[in-house]
Protein backbone atom coordinates (compact mmCIF):
# COMPACT_ATOMS: atom_id res chain seq x y z
CA UNK A 1 0.00 0.00 0.00
CA UNK A 2 1.58 3.88 -0.84
CA UNK A 3 -2.02 6.01 0.22
CA UNK A 4 0.49 8.87 -0.48
CA UNK A 5 2.70 8.81 -3.15
CA UNK A 6 5.47 12.18 -1.59
CA UNK A 7 5.38 15.44 -0.06
CA UNK A 8 6.78 18.70 -1.32
CA UNK A 9 6.68 20.96 1.60
CA UNK A 10 2.97 21.45 2.31
CA UNK A 11 1.51 19.38 -0.92
CA UNK A 12 0.97 16.01 -0.49
CA UNK A 13 0.31 13.92 -3.53
CA UNK A 14 -2.37 11.23 -3.09
CA UNK A 15 -1.77 8.41 -5.09
CA UNK A 16 -5.58 7.50 -5.85
CA UNK A 17 -6.01 11.29 -6.80
CA UNK A 18 -2.60 10.81 -9.03
CA UNK A 19 -3.95 7.67 -10.81
CA UNK A 20 -7.52 9.69 -11.35
CA UNK A 21 -5.00 12.26 -13.07
CA UNK A 22 -2.80 9.57 -15.04
CA UNK A 23 -6.26 8.25 -16.15
CA UNK A 24 -7.76 11.54 -17.36
CA UNK A 25 -4.52 12.84 -19.29
CA UNK A 26 -4.08 9.30 -20.68
CA UNK A 27 -7.48 9.16 -21.99
CA UNK A 28 -7.25 13.01 -23.39
CA UNK A 29 -4.28 12.33 -25.07
CA UNK A 30 -5.25 9.57 -27.00
CA UNK A 31 -8.84 11.00 -27.62
CA UNK A 32 -7.28 14.53 -29.14
CA UNK A 33 -4.95 12.00 -31.28
CA UNK A 34 -8.20 9.86 -32.70
CA UNK A 35 -10.39 12.77 -33.21
CA UNK A 36 -7.43 14.24 -34.91
CA UNK A 37 -7.19 11.53 -37.27
CA UNK A 38 -10.74 11.10 -37.77
CA UNK A 39 -10.92 14.71 -38.95
CA UNK A 40 -12.48 16.37 -36.12
CA UNK A 41 -11.51 19.29 -34.28
CA UNK A 42 -9.39 17.62 -31.38
CA UNK A 43 -9.96 20.84 -29.35
CA UNK A 44 -13.55 18.92 -28.51
CA UNK A 45 -11.19 16.24 -26.18
CA UNK A 46 -11.11 18.99 -23.34
CA UNK A 47 -14.55 19.35 -23.37
CA UNK A 48 -15.57 15.79 -23.38
CA UNK A 49 -13.05 14.72 -20.89
CA UNK A 50 -14.11 17.59 -18.95
CA UNK A 51 -17.66 16.65 -18.78
CA UNK A 52 -16.96 13.04 -18.62
CA UNK A 53 -15.03 14.20 -14.76
CA UNK A 54 -17.59 16.54 -13.60
CA UNK A 55 -20.54 13.76 -14.52
CA UNK A 56 -18.29 10.68 -13.65
CA UNK A 57 -17.73 12.39 -9.77
CA UNK A 58 -21.18 13.54 -9.34
CA UNK A 59 -22.90 10.14 -11.07
CA UNK A 60 -20.12 7.91 -9.25
CA UNK A 61 -21.45 10.15 -5.51
CA UNK A 62 -24.68 9.72 -6.00
CA UNK A 63 -24.63 6.01 -6.81
CA UNK A 64 -22.53 5.20 -3.62
CA UNK A 65 -24.94 7.17 -1.50
CA UNK A 66 -27.87 5.36 -2.31
CA UNK A 67 -25.90 2.32 -2.01
CA UNK A 68 -24.77 2.75 1.41
CA UNK A 69 -28.30 4.97 2.29
CA UNK A 70 -28.14 3.39 5.51
CA UNK A 71 -24.56 5.11 6.64
CA UNK A 72 -26.07 8.12 4.86
CA UNK A 73 -29.18 8.34 7.55
CA UNK A 74 -26.73 7.56 10.24
CA UNK A 75 -24.27 10.55 8.88
CA UNK A 76 -25.54 12.60 5.75
CA UNK A 77 -23.31 15.36 6.14
CA UNK A 78 -20.24 12.78 6.87
CA UNK A 79 -20.86 10.77 4.24
CA UNK A 80 -21.67 13.18 1.19
CA UNK A 81 -18.65 15.25 1.66
CA UNK A 82 -16.39 12.32 2.32
CA UNK A 83 -13.87 11.28 -0.27
CA UNK A 84 -14.79 8.07 -0.66
CA UNK A 85 -17.36 7.15 -3.11
CA UNK A 86 -15.98 7.29 -6.53
CA UNK A 87 -17.98 4.22 -8.11
CA UNK A 88 -17.48 3.24 -11.41
CA UNK A 89 -20.68 2.14 -12.55
CA UNK A 90 -21.87 5.23 -11.24
CA UNK A 91 -19.39 7.20 -12.96
CA UNK A 92 -20.08 5.94 -16.17
CA UNK A 93 -24.31 6.93 -16.32
CA UNK A 94 -22.97 10.39 -14.91
CA UNK A 95 -20.06 10.85 -17.39
CA UNK A 96 -22.10 9.54 -20.34
CA UNK A 97 -24.86 12.11 -19.77
CA UNK A 98 -21.69 14.67 -19.48
CA UNK A 99 -20.31 13.80 -22.72
CA UNK A 100 -23.80 13.62 -24.61
CA UNK A 101 -24.22 17.21 -23.50
CA UNK A 102 -21.72 18.65 -25.29
CA UNK A 103 -22.12 15.66 -28.40
CA UNK A 104 -25.68 17.71 -28.31
CA UNK A 105 -24.25 20.83 -28.15
CA UNK A 106 -21.82 20.42 -30.97
CA UNK A 107 -24.56 18.52 -33.17
CA UNK A 108 -22.34 15.35 -33.02
CA UNK A 109 -23.25 11.95 -33.92
CA UNK A 110 -23.64 9.84 -30.21
CA UNK A 111 -22.76 6.64 -31.52
CA UNK A 112 -19.94 7.48 -33.40
CA UNK A 113 -18.35 8.89 -30.92
CA UNK A 114 -19.18 6.02 -28.60
CA UNK A 115 -17.16 4.12 -30.68
CA UNK A 116 -14.50 6.57 -30.52
CA UNK A 117 -14.59 6.65 -26.42
CA UNK A 118 -15.33 2.76 -26.09
CA UNK A 119 -11.86 1.92 -25.38
CA UNK A 120 -10.55 4.68 -23.59
CA UNK A 121 -13.14 4.05 -20.72
CA UNK A 122 -12.08 0.84 -19.96
CA UNK A 123 -8.64 2.10 -20.11
CA UNK A 124 -9.33 4.95 -17.46
CA UNK A 125 -10.97 2.19 -15.50
CA UNK A 126 -8.13 0.11 -15.42
CA UNK A 127 -5.48 2.61 -14.29
CA UNK A 128 -8.24 4.03 -12.09
CA UNK A 129 -8.14 0.67 -9.98
CA UNK A 130 -4.34 1.00 -9.94
CA UNK A 131 -4.94 3.96 -7.21
CA UNK A 132 -7.60 1.62 -5.21
CA UNK A 133 -5.00 -0.96 -5.06
CA UNK A 134 -2.14 1.68 -3.50
CA UNK A 135 -5.11 2.66 -0.94
CA UNK A 136 -6.12 -0.27 -0.33
CA UNK A 137 -9.70 0.18 -1.40
CA UNK A 138 -12.54 -1.77 -3.25
CA UNK A 139 -10.18 -4.83 -2.37
CA UNK A 140 -12.15 -8.63 -2.52
CA UNK A 141 -13.12 -11.66 -0.10
CA UNK A 142 -10.81 -13.25 2.11
CA UNK A 143 -9.08 -15.60 0.41
CA UNK A 144 -5.96 -18.83 1.12
CA UNK A 145 -4.59 -17.78 -2.20
CA UNK A 146 -0.57 -17.37 -2.12
CA UNK A 147 -1.06 -13.86 -4.07
CA UNK A 148 -3.96 -12.51 -1.46
CA UNK A 149 -2.76 -8.95 -0.05
CA UNK A 150 -3.14 -8.03 3.43
CA UNK A 151 -4.08 -4.29 3.80
CA UNK A 152 -3.50 -2.85 7.55
CA UNK A 153 -3.85 0.57 6.69
CA UNK A 154 -6.92 0.11 3.66
CA UNK A 155 -10.21 1.67 3.92
CA UNK A 156 -10.94 -0.45 5.93
CA UNK A 157 -7.82 -2.41 7.27
CA UNK A 158 -8.69 -6.14 6.46
CA UNK A 159 -8.77 -7.12 10.04
CA UNK A 160 -11.62 -10.07 11.00
CA UNK A 161 -12.75 -7.16 13.36
CA UNK A 162 -13.60 -5.14 10.49
CA UNK A 163 -14.95 -7.68 8.29
CA UNK A 164 -17.24 -8.40 11.54
CA UNK A 165 -18.23 -4.78 11.77
CA UNK A 166 -18.49 -3.71 7.64
CA UNK A 167 -18.86 -6.69 5.92
CA UNK A 168 -21.19 -9.02 8.48
CA UNK A 169 -22.53 -10.99 5.53
CA UNK A 170 -18.53 -12.26 4.75
CA UNK A 171 -18.26 -15.98 5.80
CA UNK A 172 -15.00 -15.78 7.86
CA UNK A 173 -15.20 -19.97 8.65
CA UNK A 174 -11.89 -20.73 8.21
CA UNK A 175 -10.04 -17.62 8.74
CA UNK A 176 -7.94 -16.93 11.94
CA UNK A 177 -8.55 -13.92 13.72
CA UNK A 178 -6.69 -10.72 13.23
CA UNK A 179 -5.22 -10.11 9.71
CA UNK A 180 -6.70 -11.48 6.62
CA UNK A 181 -5.45 -11.88 3.28
CA UNK A 182 -8.04 -10.88 0.84
CA UNK A 183 -8.08 -11.18 -3.00
CA UNK A 184 -6.51 -8.07 -4.63
CA UNK A 185 -9.64 -7.67 -7.07
CA UNK A 186 -8.19 -4.07 -7.99
CA UNK A 187 -5.25 -5.91 -9.47
CA UNK A 188 -7.54 -7.79 -11.39
CA UNK A 189 -9.68 -5.29 -12.60
CA UNK A 190 -6.60 -3.28 -14.25
CA UNK A 191 -5.51 -6.57 -15.89
CA UNK A 192 -8.55 -7.49 -17.76
CA UNK A 193 -9.47 -4.14 -18.38
CA UNK A 194 -5.62 -3.23 -19.78
CA UNK A 195 -6.71 -6.62 -21.94
CA UNK A 196 -10.07 -5.43 -22.81
CA UNK A 197 -8.84 -2.11 -23.74
CA UNK A 198 -5.94 -3.61 -26.35
CA UNK A 199 -8.91 -5.48 -27.82
CA UNK A 200 -10.68 -2.50 -28.63
CA UNK A 201 -8.28 -0.56 -30.09
CA UNK A 202 -6.85 -2.92 -32.48
CA UNK A 203 -10.73 -3.15 -33.60
CA UNK A 204 -11.32 0.35 -33.65
CA UNK A 205 -10.47 0.31 -36.92
CA UNK A 206 -12.87 -2.36 -38.13
CA UNK A 207 -15.97 -0.92 -37.00
CA UNK A 208 -18.56 -1.47 -40.16
CA UNK A 209 -21.87 -1.09 -37.76
CA UNK A 210 -22.12 1.87 -36.66
CA UNK A 211 -22.14 1.78 -32.25
CA UNK A 212 -21.28 -1.79 -32.45
CA UNK A 213 -17.62 -0.99 -30.76
CA UNK A 214 -19.45 0.95 -28.17
CA UNK A 215 -21.41 -1.88 -27.32
CA UNK A 216 -18.58 -4.57 -27.58
CA UNK A 217 -17.30 -2.81 -24.94
CA UNK A 218 -20.72 -2.66 -22.65
CA UNK A 219 -21.06 -6.63 -22.97
CA UNK A 220 -16.90 -7.21 -21.50
CA UNK A 221 -16.75 -4.62 -19.48
CA UNK A 222 -19.94 -5.61 -17.76
CA UNK A 223 -19.09 -9.79 -18.22
CA UNK A 224 -15.58 -8.34 -16.15
CA UNK A 225 -17.53 -6.44 -13.73
CA UNK A 226 -20.43 -9.03 -13.35
CA UNK A 227 -17.91 -12.09 -12.27
CA UNK A 228 -15.44 -10.05 -10.31
CA UNK A 229 -18.56 -8.88 -8.09
CA UNK A 230 -18.63 -12.96 -6.86
CA UNK A 231 -15.22 -12.16 -5.16
CA UNK A 232 -15.96 -8.62 -3.65
CA UNK A 233 -16.99 -7.78 -0.64
CA UNK A 234 -20.28 -5.83 -1.64
CA UNK A 235 -23.67 -7.10 -0.25
CA UNK A 236 -26.11 -9.12 -2.45
CA UNK A 237 -29.89 -7.71 -2.83
CA UNK A 238 -31.16 -9.42 -5.68
CA UNK A 239 -32.35 -12.67 -4.61
CA UNK A 240 -29.61 -12.58 -1.78
CA UNK A 241 -27.37 -13.79 -5.05
CA UNK A 242 -26.10 -10.96 -6.47
CA UNK A 243 -24.99 -6.87 -5.80
CA UNK A 244 -26.41 -3.81 -7.11
CA UNK A 245 -23.32 -3.70 -9.40
CA UNK A 246 -23.64 -6.71 -11.08
CA UNK A 247 -27.63 -5.94 -11.82
CA UNK A 248 -26.30 -2.89 -13.53
CA UNK A 249 -23.59 -4.99 -15.21
CA UNK A 250 -26.50 -7.57 -16.44
CA UNK A 251 -28.41 -4.44 -17.91
CA UNK A 252 -25.20 -3.49 -20.17
CA UNK A 253 -24.70 -6.97 -20.76
CA UNK A 254 -28.26 -7.07 -22.23
CA UNK A 255 -28.23 -3.59 -24.06
CA UNK A 256 -24.93 -4.39 -25.47
CA UNK A 257 -25.80 -8.00 -26.93
CA UNK A 258 -29.23 -6.42 -28.21
CA UNK A 259 -27.76 -3.60 -30.04
CA UNK A 260 -25.01 -5.64 -31.78
CA UNK A 261 -27.77 -8.21 -33.06
CA UNK A 262 -30.26 -5.48 -33.84
CA UNK A 263 -27.76 -2.74 -34.68
CA UNK A 264 -29.07 0.81 -35.81
CA UNK A 265 -28.89 1.93 -39.15
CA UNK A 266 -26.35 3.63 -40.54
CA UNK A 267 -28.23 6.80 -41.23
CA UNK A 268 -29.80 6.78 -37.43
CA UNK A 269 -28.22 7.55 -34.36
CA UNK A 270 -28.98 6.93 -30.78
CA UNK A 271 -30.62 9.49 -28.94
CA UNK A 272 -29.84 10.08 -24.57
Amino acid sequence: MIPILFKIGPLTIYSYGAALVVAFYTTYFLLSRELKRLNYDEKLASDMIFAAAVGGILGSKLYYLIENYDRVIEDPTGMIFSGSGLVFLGGLMGGTLGVTHVLKKNNLPWLVFADIVAPLLILGYAIGRVGCLLVGDDYGLPTHLPWGLTFKDGLPPTSTHNFALYYPWVDLTGFEPGWLKVHPTQLYETLSGLAIFAFLWMRRNQVKVVGSLFFTYLIMAGLERFLVEFIRTNDKYLLNLFSGAQVISLGMIIIGTYFLIYPFKQDEDFEV
